[in-house]
């Protein structure tokens, strides 16, 4: 039997899946950055629609987020008011001493026109793929040339485990209510510090607070961690590849 002759409309399919396919493993990560980019962008668009007045748009912003994060305002940044964060006794709501209904009561609370608008998702999300939005424009900038080996697996742990202590710690004491828990006060931390800092750090969430600063530090250590092993195995494949 005789060879089958390719026809012309498949061989061109073909050469086009190629070529998407170079294209794609050699600007997958200009992709990444842009995207990641938006998606980290999209959080801080909410309390611009409220401010607007787009409340329903703003809405669904907050809604898409909501599956993602607690959303508690506590622990969110505010746009358009007076503070960037609120503690507890700052907020204009009444709680109860019951966990979940306070953090319903947080989660649904996104602002007004005197203390601003939330951003869409807590500090502690923003720190983290904040972060690692940066790392991966670090990263891009830094491997032009040549993939970087990931970090080894020890490491990676090493720097995730302090979210995984700093969360672990803030769920246990939430659950003896939000301003009753050891986190919440952090009187051990006081006592370990002969109250070397003033009351504010010590208590609640506010922006400089001692609850703030471990969820931007564990929050850059996750990205750091997350972006030193994936992202340079997901760039030594795509090279590897283009090159096939």
């Amino acid at each position: 039997m005789g060879e089958q002759v390719q026809h012309p409309a498949n061989h061109g399919k073909r050469l086009r899946l190629v070529r998407a396919t170079y294209w794609f493993t050699k600007h997958w990560l200009s992709l990444f950055v842009v995207i990641f980019g938006l998606y980290n962008l999209l959080p801080f668009a909410a309390p611009v629609m409220m401010r607007l007045g787009w409340s329903s748009l703003g809405s669904v912003i907050y809604d898409l987020y909501g599956t993602q994060c607690h959303q508690m305002a506590q622990r969110s940044f505010f746009l358009f008011g007076e503070q960037p964060m609120y503690n507890l006794n700052e907020l204009p709501l009444i709680l109860t001493g019951n966990s979940l209904n306070d953090t319903l009561a947080l989660r649904n609370f996104r602002g007004n026109e005197t203390l601003g608008w939330k951003v869409a998702w807590s500090d502690r999300m923003v720190y983290m793929y904040g972060g690692l939005w940066v790392v991966s424009v670090i990263y891009g900038l830094a491997s032009r040339k040549c993939a970087t080996k990931p970090i080894r697996i020890w490491i990676f742990i090493a720097l995730l485990l302090p979210l995984g202590i700093d969360g672990l710690t803030h769920l246990v004491s939430d659950t003896g209510g939000l301003a009753a828990g050891f986190r919440y006060d952090n009187r051990w931390l006081a006592a370990a510090t002969n109250n070397s800092f003033p009351a504010s750090f010590y208590q609640g969430d506010d922006l400089g607070s001692f609850n703030s600063i471990m969820r931007f530090v564990t929050g850059v250590l996750f990205a750091i961690g997350i972006g030193g092993l994936l992202l340079p195995l997901l760039d030594q494949e795509m090279r590897r590849i283009e090159t096939t």
